[in-house]
């Protein structure tokens, strides 16, 4: 069967896209406005490792306004991305739920953030990575309702206690297909 994309409904653009681009990676997104924010995300990914560049498709709120995430990002051009496990899904999820503009997630849901970078937004305390970036690029797509937005990263945080030598990094990812989450855990060998 061959789908024609501009056929199809907005909700069935999305179902194929999120179950053909497998798994996406989710990552909370640290940003500070009125307060910390701290959002989920799984449309990202990495872009180039030259400049070191990642994308992150940020959509709008119920109501049609902008998601707290874009407007700090945009105002302060800073954030911080934090990778997520599985013993920070219940959190995460919860995160995703709409809040007031400058009511923090991190206060409603008991996450703890720690700063490490006094020029960037604090980090999700027990978060095994975390990259520390600045706004690049924001991409307009005609007609979308998501903005685009490419972030330079400027600096990573690495766990000590997962990072081998040459930085390898040992742990367990939390990742989203279709609306459910996986745990990437096993790995294959080719």
């Amino acid at each position: 069967m061959i789908v024609h994309f501009e056929e199809l409904q907005l909700k069935d653009r999305y179902k194929i896209m999120s179950r053909s681009i497998v798994p996406r990676p989710i990552a909370w997104i640290v940003t500070e406005g009125e307060g910390i924010n701290i959002a989920p995300f799984s449309y990202f990914t990495g872009l180039s490792s030259e400049p070191p560049t990642l994308i992150v498709s940020i959509g709008h709120k119920k109501d049609g306004s902008p998601k707290d995430t874009l407007i700090n990002i945009l105002a302060t051009k800073k954030c911080t991305i934090c990778s997520v496990t599985p013993q920070q899904l219940k959190q995460m999820h919860q995160s995703a739920e709409t809040l007031e503009y400058g009511q923090s997630e991190a206060e409603k849901f008991g996450i703890l953030t720690k700063r490490i970078e006094k020029e960037y937004p604090p980090i999700v305390a027990d978060s095994p990575t975390a990259l520390f970036c600045s706004l690049y690029q924001r991409v307009d797509l005609k007609g979308s309702k998501t903005i685009p937005l490419i972030l330079k990263i400027e600096k990573a945080y690495l766990d000590d206690s997962l990072t081998g030598e040459g930085y390898d990094i040992d742990f367990t990812p939390v990742g989203r297909v279709g609306k459910e989450y996986c745990i990437c855990d096993k790995k294959i060998e080719p």
